[in-house]
Protein backbone atom coordinates (compact mmCIF):
# COMPACT_ATOMS: atom_id res chain seq x y z
CA UNK A 1 0.00 0.00 0.00
CA UNK A 2 1.30 3.44 -0.90
CA UNK A 3 0.59 4.78 2.57
CA UNK A 4 3.04 2.40 4.20
CA UNK A 5 5.81 4.76 3.12
CA UNK A 6 4.33 7.65 5.07
CA UNK A 7 5.07 8.37 8.68
CA UNK A 8 2.09 9.90 10.39
CA UNK A 9 3.24 11.85 13.42
CA UNK A 10 0.55 12.56 16.00
CA UNK A 11 0.51 15.16 18.74
CA UNK A 12 2.15 12.82 21.23
CA UNK A 13 5.25 12.59 19.04
CA UNK A 14 5.87 16.32 19.19
CA UNK A 15 5.63 18.95 21.88
CA UNK A 16 2.24 19.59 23.45
CA UNK A 17 1.88 22.92 21.59
CA UNK A 18 1.66 21.11 18.25
CA UNK A 19 -1.80 19.61 18.09
CA UNK A 20 -2.13 18.44 14.51
CA UNK A 21 -1.22 15.40 12.52
CA UNK A 22 1.56 15.73 9.97
CA UNK A 23 2.40 13.70 6.88
CA UNK A 24 6.10 13.18 6.32
CA UNK A 25 7.93 10.29 4.71
CA UNK A 26 11.15 9.00 6.29
CA UNK A 27 12.92 10.40 3.22
CA UNK A 28 11.52 13.88 3.81
CA UNK A 29 12.20 13.82 7.53
CA UNK A 30 15.82 13.02 6.69
CA UNK A 31 15.79 15.83 4.10
CA UNK A 32 14.68 18.32 6.76
CA UNK A 33 17.41 17.16 9.13
CA UNK A 34 20.02 17.34 6.36
CA UNK A 35 18.85 20.84 5.43
CA UNK A 36 19.11 21.94 9.05
CA UNK A 37 22.73 20.76 9.08
CA UNK A 38 23.41 22.41 5.70
CA UNK A 39 22.17 25.86 6.71
CA UNK A 40 23.76 25.90 10.17
CA UNK A 41 25.77 29.12 10.36
CA UNK A 42 24.09 30.86 7.39
CA UNK A 43 22.48 33.63 9.46
CA UNK A 44 24.69 36.65 8.77
CA UNK A 45 22.55 39.17 10.66
CA UNK A 46 20.66 40.38 7.57
CA UNK A 47 17.41 38.40 7.39
CA UNK A 48 16.79 39.15 3.73
CA UNK A 49 20.22 37.95 2.69
CA UNK A 50 19.76 34.88 4.89
CA UNK A 51 16.50 34.15 3.03
CA UNK A 52 18.35 34.24 -0.29
CA UNK A 53 21.23 32.09 0.99
CA UNK A 54 18.79 29.49 2.33
CA UNK A 55 16.67 29.69 -0.83
CA UNK A 56 19.64 29.02 -3.09
CA UNK A 57 20.37 25.75 -1.25
CA UNK A 58 17.16 24.49 -2.94
CA UNK A 59 18.45 25.21 -6.45
CA UNK A 60 17.56 22.41 -8.92
CA UNK A 61 14.90 20.98 -6.57
CA UNK A 62 12.07 19.78 -8.86
CA UNK A 63 8.89 21.79 -9.26
CA UNK A 64 5.96 19.55 -8.28
CA UNK A 65 2.38 20.78 -8.10
CA UNK A 66 -0.28 19.77 -5.55
CA UNK A 67 2.10 18.21 -3.03
CA UNK A 68 -0.26 19.29 -0.22
CA UNK A 69 -3.31 17.51 -1.66
CA UNK A 70 -2.81 14.21 0.15
CA UNK A 71 -5.37 11.86 1.69
CA UNK A 72 -8.95 12.62 2.70
CA UNK A 73 -8.27 15.14 5.47
CA UNK A 74 -5.92 18.10 5.76
CA UNK A 75 -2.58 17.30 7.39
CA UNK A 76 0.62 19.30 7.68
CA UNK A 77 2.56 17.97 4.70
CA UNK A 78 6.36 18.06 4.86
CA UNK A 79 7.97 17.59 1.45
CA UNK A 80 11.35 18.98 0.43
CA UNK A 81 11.81 16.74 -2.61
CA UNK A 82 9.15 18.49 -4.69
CA UNK A 83 8.17 22.13 -4.28
CA UNK A 84 5.65 24.44 -5.86
CA UNK A 85 6.12 28.20 -5.76
CA UNK A 86 4.27 28.64 -2.46
CA UNK A 87 5.77 25.70 -0.58
CA UNK A 88 9.21 26.88 -1.71
CA UNK A 89 8.64 30.30 -0.12
CA UNK A 90 7.12 28.74 3.00
CA UNK A 91 10.05 26.40 3.52
CA UNK A 92 12.67 29.11 2.95
CA UNK A 93 10.92 31.41 5.42
CA UNK A 94 10.66 28.55 7.92
CA UNK A 95 14.33 27.55 7.76
CA UNK A 96 15.44 31.19 7.88
CA UNK A 97 13.32 31.76 11.00
CA UNK A 98 14.90 28.71 12.63
CA UNK A 99 18.34 30.25 12.12
CA UNK A 100 17.20 33.46 13.79
CA UNK A 101 15.54 31.49 16.61
CA UNK A 102 18.70 29.38 17.01
CA UNK A 103 16.59 26.22 17.14
CA UNK A 104 17.61 23.89 14.32
CA UNK A 105 15.31 21.01 15.25
CA UNK A 106 12.68 19.05 13.36
CA UNK A 107 10.05 19.87 15.99
CA UNK A 108 10.69 23.61 15.60
CA UNK A 109 10.53 23.25 11.82
CA UNK A 110 7.04 21.70 11.83
CA UNK A 111 5.74 24.19 14.39
CA UNK A 112 6.91 27.10 12.24
CA UNK A 113 5.44 25.52 9.11
CA UNK A 114 2.00 25.29 10.69
CA UNK A 115 2.18 28.93 11.76
CA UNK A 116 3.20 30.08 8.27
CA UNK A 117 0.81 27.92 6.22
CA UNK A 118 -2.47 28.28 8.12
CA UNK A 119 -4.84 31.04 9.16
CA UNK A 120 -3.85 32.48 12.50
CA UNK A 121 -1.17 29.78 12.71
CA UNK A 122 -3.51 26.86 13.38
CA UNK A 123 -4.37 23.90 11.17
CA UNK A 124 -8.12 23.43 11.48
CA UNK A 125 -9.00 21.58 8.30
CA UNK A 126 -8.60 22.26 4.60
CA UNK A 127 -10.19 25.71 4.65
CA UNK A 128 -7.73 26.94 7.28
CA UNK A 129 -4.90 26.73 4.76
CA UNK A 130 -4.04 30.11 3.24
CA UNK A 131 -4.95 29.20 -0.34
CA UNK A 132 -5.02 32.71 -1.84
CA UNK A 133 -1.62 34.34 -1.65
CA UNK A 134 -2.91 37.84 -0.94
CA UNK A 135 -4.50 36.35 2.18
CA UNK A 136 -1.25 34.47 2.90
CA UNK A 137 0.54 37.83 2.96
CA UNK A 138 -2.13 39.61 5.02
CA UNK A 139 -2.46 36.85 7.60
CA UNK A 140 1.28 36.39 8.04
CA UNK A 141 1.57 40.16 8.43
CA UNK A 142 -0.99 39.96 11.26
CA UNK A 143 1.20 37.29 12.87
CA UNK A 144 4.17 39.68 12.74
CA UNK A 145 6.15 37.49 10.34
CA UNK A 146 6.30 40.01 7.50
CA UNK A 147 5.09 43.40 6.31
CA UNK A 148 3.30 44.19 3.07
CA UNK A 149 5.43 47.03 1.70
CA UNK A 150 3.79 47.27 -1.74
CA UNK A 151 2.21 50.64 -0.96
CA UNK A 152 5.50 52.04 0.31
CA UNK A 153 7.27 51.30 -2.97
CA UNK A 154 4.72 52.79 -5.35
CA UNK A 155 1.85 50.31 -5.33
CA UNK A 156 -1.80 51.33 -5.51
CA UNK A 157 -4.91 49.70 -4.07
CA UNK A 158 -7.18 47.68 -6.32
CA UNK A 159 -10.35 45.68 -5.79
CA UNK A 160 -11.13 42.47 -7.60
CA UNK A 161 -13.57 39.59 -7.22
CA UNK A 162 -11.65 36.62 -5.80
CA UNK A 163 -13.63 33.43 -6.37
CA UNK A 164 -11.55 31.09 -8.50
CA UNK A 165 -11.74 28.14 -6.11
CA UNK A 166 -15.49 28.22 -5.63
CA UNK A 167 -16.15 28.77 -9.34
CA UNK A 168 -13.80 25.93 -10.27
CA UNK A 169 -14.90 23.51 -7.56
CA UNK A 170 -14.13 20.46 -9.71
CA UNK A 171 -10.40 21.33 -9.70
CA UNK A 172 -10.15 20.97 -5.91
CA UNK A 173 -11.00 17.45 -4.61
CA UNK A 174 -11.38 18.69 -1.02
CA UNK A 175 -14.17 21.02 -2.16
CA UNK A 176 -16.42 18.03 -2.86
CA UNK A 177 -17.10 18.32 0.86
CA UNK A 178 -19.86 20.90 1.34
CA UNK A 179 -18.41 22.10 4.64
CA UNK A 180 -15.04 22.83 3.03
CA UNK A 181 -16.78 24.54 0.13
CA UNK A 182 -18.83 26.84 2.34
CA UNK A 183 -15.76 27.81 4.38
CA UNK A 184 -13.78 28.62 1.23
CA UNK A 185 -16.71 30.74 0.01
CA UNK A 186 -16.63 32.59 3.32
CA UNK A 187 -12.89 33.24 2.90
CA UNK A 188 -13.50 34.55 -0.61
CA UNK A 189 -16.27 36.84 0.63
CA UNK A 190 -13.88 38.26 3.20
CA UNK A 191 -11.17 38.80 0.58
CA UNK A 192 -13.65 40.56 -1.66
CA UNK A 193 -14.30 43.08 1.10
CA UNK A 194 -10.60 43.99 1.25
CA UNK A 195 -8.55 46.03 -1.21
CA UNK A 196 -5.11 44.71 -2.15
CA UNK A 197 -2.10 46.81 -3.11
CA UNK A 198 -0.29 46.08 -6.38
CA UNK A 199 2.81 47.67 -7.92
CA UNK A 200 1.89 47.87 -11.61
CA UNK A 201 4.15 46.04 -14.04
CA UNK A 202 5.21 49.22 -15.82
CA UNK A 203 6.19 50.79 -12.48
CA UNK A 204 8.50 48.02 -11.29
CA UNK A 205 11.73 49.02 -13.05
CA UNK A 206 11.79 52.57 -11.65
CA UNK A 207 10.96 51.33 -8.12
CA UNK A 208 13.25 48.30 -8.22
CA UNK A 209 15.82 50.00 -6.00
CA UNK A 210 13.29 49.89 -3.15
CA UNK A 211 13.05 46.10 -3.30
CA UNK A 212 15.55 44.21 -1.16
CA UNK A 213 17.03 40.73 -1.42
CA UNK A 214 14.82 38.39 0.57
CA UNK A 215 11.57 40.24 -0.10
CA UNK A 216 8.72 37.92 -1.04
CA UNK A 217 7.33 38.69 -4.49
CA UNK A 218 3.79 37.72 -5.52
CA UNK A 219 2.77 38.01 -9.16
CA UNK A 220 -0.65 39.68 -9.53
CA UNK A 221 -2.81 38.55 -12.44
CA UNK A 222 -5.62 39.61 -14.75
CA UNK A 223 -7.08 36.07 -14.68
CA UNK A 224 -10.68 36.20 -13.46
CA UNK A 225 -11.15 35.12 -9.87
CA UNK A 226 -7.46 35.02 -8.97
CA UNK A 227 -5.29 37.46 -7.08
CA UNK A 228 -1.85 35.89 -7.59
CA UNK A 229 -0.54 33.20 -9.92
CA UNK A 230 3.05 32.78 -8.76
CA UNK A 231 5.46 33.74 -6.01
CA UNK A 232 9.16 33.74 -5.25
CA UNK A 233 11.94 35.60 -3.47
CA UNK A 234 13.73 38.74 -4.64
CA UNK A 235 17.50 38.46 -5.08
CA UNK A 236 19.83 41.23 -6.22
CA UNK A 237 22.32 39.53 -8.50
CA UNK A 238 25.75 40.51 -9.83
CA UNK A 239 24.23 42.72 -12.51
CA UNK A 240 22.82 44.90 -9.72
CA UNK A 241 19.25 44.05 -10.72
CA UNK A 242 16.50 42.29 -8.80
CA UNK A 243 15.85 38.77 -10.10
CA UNK A 244 13.33 36.15 -8.95
CA UNK A 245 14.45 33.09 -6.98
CA UNK A 246 11.56 30.69 -7.39
CA UNK A 247 10.23 27.21 -8.10
CA UNK A 248 9.71 27.75 -11.80
CA UNK A 249 7.03 26.16 -13.94
CA UNK A 250 9.22 26.93 -16.96
CA UNK A 251 12.34 24.99 -16.03
CA UNK A 252 10.35 22.80 -13.58
CA UNK A 253 12.91 23.39 -10.84
CA UNK A 254 14.06 26.00 -8.35
CA UNK A 255 16.14 28.63 -10.16
CA UNK A 256 17.02 32.31 -10.36
CA UNK A 257 15.32 34.00 -13.30
CA UNK A 258 17.76 34.71 -16.11
CA UNK A 259 16.12 38.08 -16.74
CA UNK A 260 15.69 40.78 -14.10
CA UNK A 261 12.24 40.68 -12.49
CA UNK A 262 10.90 43.70 -14.41
CA UNK A 263 11.86 42.12 -17.74
CA UNK A 264 10.84 38.60 -16.73
CA UNK A 265 7.29 39.76 -15.99
CA UNK A 266 6.89 41.31 -19.43
CA UNK A 267 6.88 37.79 -20.84
CA UNK A 268 3.84 36.79 -18.79
CA UNK A 269 0.74 37.91 -20.67
CA UNK A 270 -1.63 37.85 -17.69
CA UNK A 271 0.70 39.63 -15.27
CA UNK A 272 -0.48 43.00 -13.99
CA UNK A 273 2.24 43.69 -11.43
CA UNK A 274 3.50 42.47 -8.07
CA UNK A 275 2.84 42.47 -4.36
CA UNK A 276 5.93 42.75 -2.16
CA UNK A 277 6.19 41.49 1.43
CA UNK A 278 9.25 41.96 3.61
CA UNK A 279 9.98 39.23 6.21
CA UNK A 280 10.59 40.64 9.65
Amino acid sequence: MKHKFLLLFFCGCLSASFSQQITCSPKNKAAVENKLAEIDGMDNGNFGKTMVSVGKTFMKTPYVAKTLEIGDTETLVVNLHGLDCTTFVENVLDFSKLLRQEDLSFDAFVKNLEVIRYKDGELEGYASRLHYFSEWIANNAEKGLLKDITGEIGGTEITKDIDFMSTHRDLYPFLADDSNFSKIKASENYLNSQAICVLAQDEIAKNEHLIQSGDIIALATSINGLDVTHTGIATREKDGRIHLLHASTGSMEVEVSKLPLADYLKGIKSNTGIMVARPL
